[in-house]
């Protein structure tokens, strides 16, 4: 049986690349450390996770050669394309083999192994799976995917409160969707310092 496959939609943790909404608040340089934490420890957690993981990473450049091979610990590459992460997303699902197939990013430090095998548990008996985030968005979609799935992406409004909302609704009516644990993407500042209060 195919294992599923796993996109981790990422970018290397360098000033004014990653994190730029952080920046603001915390500074560059603290910025920077926080999304080398977050992308190791998603990392870590896709390659123990039994997953076919495939990093979808931007810029595209990083997708050859050995600029990034280090930072994304070795594992295959593909570039994210041109377009917003409607676009994005929509041509890593295009090119994915038929199976279960999920995306993430690497902003939810809380992202494990066991979480990851638990999405691909539940899409044996589901059609579709979100990891809700606490912002409205989500930090894991999965589904189902078979030889007339259509994206679900198209008009979703990303970095807000409706993104899981609007992904869920594009899916085929009559849909069984399972849901996995709310985490904490951490994209402001607050979202970080709840973290931390969490962690504490």
């Amino acid at each position: 049986m195919r294992p599923a496959t796993l996109f981790v939609f990422a970018k290397p943790p360098r000033i004014g690349l990653s994190k730029t909404r952080l920046a603001k608040g915390l500074g560059k340089a603290a910025a920077r450390r926080i999304a080398s934490f977050t992308l190791a420890r998603t990392l870590r957690a896709s390659k123990a996770s039994g997953c076919q993981v495939i990093v979808c990473v931007s810029p595209d450049s990083q997708a050859w050669g050995n600029s990034g091979a280090h930072t994304f610990k070795g594992l295959p590459r593909q570039p994210q394309g041109r377009g917003g992460l409607t676009e994005r997303l929509g041509l890593a699902l295009e090119l994915a083999p038929a199976g279960p197939v999920l995306f993430i990013g690497a902003d939810a430090p809380d992202v494990n192994a066991a979480r990851l095998r638990g999405a691909v548990a539940r899409l044996r008996r589901d059609d579709a799976v979100f990891g809700p985030a606490r912002d409205g968005g989500f930090w894991l979609f999965g589904l189902n995917k078979g030889p007339h799935t259509r994206s679900p992406f198209d008009g979703v409004r990303w970095s807000g409160p409706h993104a899981m909302e609007d992904v869920w609704s594009n899916l085929p009516a009559r849909s069984r969707i399972g849901l996995l644990d709310q985490l904490i993407d951490i994209d402001e500042v607050s979202d970080w310092k709840a973290w931390i209060r969490r962690e504490r």
